[in-house]
Formats: C-alpha cells, structure tokens, sequence
C-alpha cells in the first residue's frame, strides 16, 4: 500500500486512475484547481469519491503543492494545460513549470517519494514515423500551410518531396510541433532527466487519443469521440477536418488508468517513456460513421475542406514495449464507443459545443477555409 498523490485528479484521466487506485487499497489525494472550462469553478464533480482527501489548489503554488505532497509516498503528475489557442506562455507556465516544482520540492525537502509518473502526449510526434521508398525512415516536419490550403493533405519526405508510408511510431524520436505538444515533451525531459539525476524513480506516459467518460463537454478543442457524440445528440453532423482520412489511435480510459498503475508499481519502468494506445488504427471518419451507428443515428459526416493548423495527418502508436511489461488494451472501439454515449446521454448539461469552439478557433486562426 502506497499514499498517492493525483494533481489534476478531478479531471478525465486522474480520476478514472483514482478510483483503480482506490479499489488496489492505496490511500489518495487529490490536488486540483477546478479550472473552467472543463470544469465548473470551484464544483469538486460528483464522481469524486467523498472518501479521498480533495485539495484545492494550483500545481504553480508552492504552498498548495507541499501540502499536497506532505506525507505522500507517490505521484501521479496529470494536472495540464491543454489547448488550441495561442496564449503559448501558459502552456509552459502550467505544464513545464509545475513539473520543474515538483521536482524541486521533493528534492529541497527530501522528500520520501518512491514513484512520479507524469503524464504526457502522443502530440509529442508531431507527424510521427514515415517511410519514403527512396530515403528511407523520416520524421516530416509540420505540413506546410501552402500545401494544407490547396488539399493536399499528406506529407511529403523532407529529402526528395516523394510519398510517404505511413509507420507506427515508437518511442525512439520526439517532433513536437504545438505549444501542447513542445510543453509536455519538456516535462517529461524533466522529470526523466531530474529523476535519475537524484534518484528519484520516474515514468513519462504519452498517452494516445483517450476517450470515456467524463471527458468535459465544456473542453471543446479535444476528444473526437465527445464531439462526435454531442453533435450526433443535437442531430448535427459531425465535422471531419481535412478529408477524413487521417489515421488515429483511441484507446479507453480504463486501459489507460491500468497502465498507469502497472507503472507506478513496476521498477522495470523507471526512467523510460512509454507510448499508451489502443493498438489500432481507424480513420478519423470512420470513427465518426462509428459513433453514428452505434447510436443509432443515419447522419453521414461532414468535411466541409476546414483544417485546423499545427494538426498531425496520421498518427498511431506502438505499443510494444508497454505490452512486454505485461499491458494490454483490452477495450474495444464498441465498448468505448456504446460506454460514452450512455454516460453523455445521462449528463443534464450535454449539449452541442462545436458552434462556440469553431467560432473561436476561427477567430484565432486555427480553423482555416481550403481555397
């Protein structure tokens, strides 16, 4: 039995990880700020168990953070920033930042933390693993915006200008491209980098697209299944960007908090990170014919041509080395899928968010119109 400290353990992936956590005997507290809008400010959510010790406070308040972390035998860092707007600074004030104070008040106060997993992106990829018949293995840099406005939507290798093979991506090379993605590669370069240097063991997780419940509907930039979901429940179509052909890789909540624990608990993970995904791949819409199915609806997709800037074309991960460590997703895409339309038709505030998020993201500039 270990106490347990979550940051962020109010929010979708920290309490699913919190009731495991729970349920395998180990004492947890909670550290999160309840910040608007994924969540009601100042509201602790209903599936919070009454039984875990709840502090609110922010991950870049020393204050809150060592009364947090006061008595605590593990972390899991998952308290983020995440976004598509471009207000860059907060990304790394949040992100970067209380991962680098973690690490500093465990070190000043030495502290007798036997674990820190920190929670991390398969954004890190930026396009990820591709191979050219000609090059060989490349790793594209982010698309240009010139070729995205004309549709043409697939990478190209960066030597010769050729086709690319899509790869599954391992863990081998990071290429961030967004503030998001730039943000949690630096913490976990801090946190594997701080953890061997004083011995403190730790585990960076990139996690894949995650879908379940309690995925905020008020987060609209993020989880293609909770927008596919809410419009479908509006009777709206849903919006594929680009053609609909990019290829992703969802995988459940619950597999991921699994994961999360097999980690915490496992020395053969210390100091590594380790991609966590579904292990398969579906095109993106495909998955939205998917959720209209499942509920029912005949309500085709829609591509209106719109794609958002800094987004990844294909990106799947491997998973390889977590499986040798014992892991495996064990959700398939029904379950997943058939789960969250339950739990959202149960919501009293479900509704369809896209309108606002798209009028924003316009207004910013992340949404662009194709020639």
């Amino acid at each position: 039995m270990m106490k347990i400290l979550v940051t962020g353990g109010a929010g979708f992936i920290g309490s699913h990880t919190v009731d495991l956590l729970l349920h395998q005997g180990h004492p947890v507290r909670i550290l999160d700020n309840l910040t608007p809008p994924v969540h009601i400010a100042g509201k602790v959510p209903d599936y919070v168990p009454r039984d875990v010790e709840f502090i609110l406070g922010d991950v870049r308040d020393r204050a809150a953070f060592e009364r947090a972390l006061d008595g605590m035998d593990a972390v899991f860092h998952f308290a983020a920033y995440q976004d598509y707007l471009t207000d860059f600074s907060k990304f790394f004030h949040v992100n970067t930042v209380g991962t680098a104070l973690l690490y500093e008040i465990v070190v000043e106060k030495k502290l007798p933390i036997q674990k820190i997993v920190v929670a991390s992106s398969q954004a890190t990829y930026g396009e990820g693993k591709y191979e050219c018949a000609t090059d060989g293995v490349q790793y594209p840099p982010l698309r240009p915006v010139e070729q995205l406005m004309r549709r043409e939507w697939e990478p190209r290798c960066p030597v010769c200008g050729g086709a690319l093979k899509m790869l599954i991506t391992d863990e081998a090379r990071v290429n961030p491209h967004n503030q998001y993605a730039m943000s949690k590669f630096t913490q976990e370069m801090l946190a594997l980098n701080f953890g061997r240097r004083y011995n403190i063991p730790s585990v960076a997780l990139r996690f894949s697209i995650v879908q379940g419940p309690r995925q905020s509907f008020r987060n609209a930039y993020s989880g293609a299944l909770r927008i596919f979901t809410t419009r479908l429940l509006s009777h709206h179509a849903p919006i594929c960007y680009e053609d609909g052909q990019q290829l992703r890789d969802y995988v459940s909540v619950h597999d991921v908090a699994r994961a999360n624990a097999l980690v915490m608990q496992d020395p053969r993970a210390d100091y590594h990170a380790f991609n966590i995904g579904g292990g398969r791949a579906i095109t993106v819409v495909e998955f939205a014919r998917l959720v209209a199915r499942r509920m029912g609806v005949n309500i085709a997709p829609e591509m209106p041509g719109q794609f958002r800037f800094g987004d990844t074309r294909h990106i799947v991960s491997d998973i390889s080395p977590l499986r040798a460590l014992g892991w495996e997703p064990r959700v398939a895409f029904d379950e997943i899928i058939d789960e969250y339309i339950a739990w959202a038709r149960s919501q009293p505030d479900v509704r369809d968010y896209y309108v606002d998020a798209e009028r924003e993201m316009k207004a910013r500039g992340t949404i662009r119109e194709t020639q």
